[in-house]
């Protein structure tokens, strides 16, 4: 049934209510069983339902990914649950903001990189630039270890959104 013996890397959609505590009740689940979190994000999706949607990264064999969804089912007030690995076709997407502070060439070649990253150039400053970028997380994580390499940089990420693709929705 399992290989107990592969990791995996899942992005799960949670729907709950979005009331005070959820998301501490959620991460509890993880840090009281000792999941990893690699990637979280959580915003309201629904202001008249009261709706939020947490996005979760995390990883492991396929009977603890199995033992996560659940476990976050039994959660109340979880709505849903979708591992959007498994579940089929689904964008991802995360945003990073990119300080760099170099001088010289290197600054050149930072707006360059930025350019073939179609990152956009939020600040910029005699001594620094400020990057948007956004993408799949190996697409913000390629751009962050080049602009590590052009000088002293400061990394803000949001995490992974995701949602399926299709006609299906969620909630009605």
């Amino acid at each position: 049934m399992f290989d107990k013996s592969v990791v995996e890397s899942h992005t799960i959609s949670v729907l709950v209510e979005n009331e005070p505590g959820v998301l501490a009740r959620v991460v509890g689940l993880f840090s009281g069983r000792g999941y990893n979190i690699e990637s979280l994000t959580v915003s309201e999706v629904n202001k008249q339902k009261h709706l939020s949607r947490i996005s979760i990264v995390t990883s492991g064999t396929p009977m603890v990914i199995e033992q996560i969804k659940e476990q976050l089912k039994r959660q109340v007030p979880v709505y849903s649950v979708q591992d959007l690995t498994v579940k089929g076709p689904h964008v991802e997407r995360e945003l990073a903001l990119v300080k760099i502070v170099n001088s010289g060439e290197n600054r050149i070649e930072a707006l360059r990189v930025a350019d073939s990253f179609r990152a956009r150039t939020l600040d910029s400053t005699l001594e620094s630039f400020v990057f948007e970028v956004t993408g799949a997380s190996s697409k913000v994580s390629a751009f962050v270890d080049l602009m590590t390499s052009l000088g002293e940089t400061e990394v803000a990420r949001t995490g992974v959104s995701a949602i399926s693709r299709g006609s299906e929705i969620d909630f009605q």
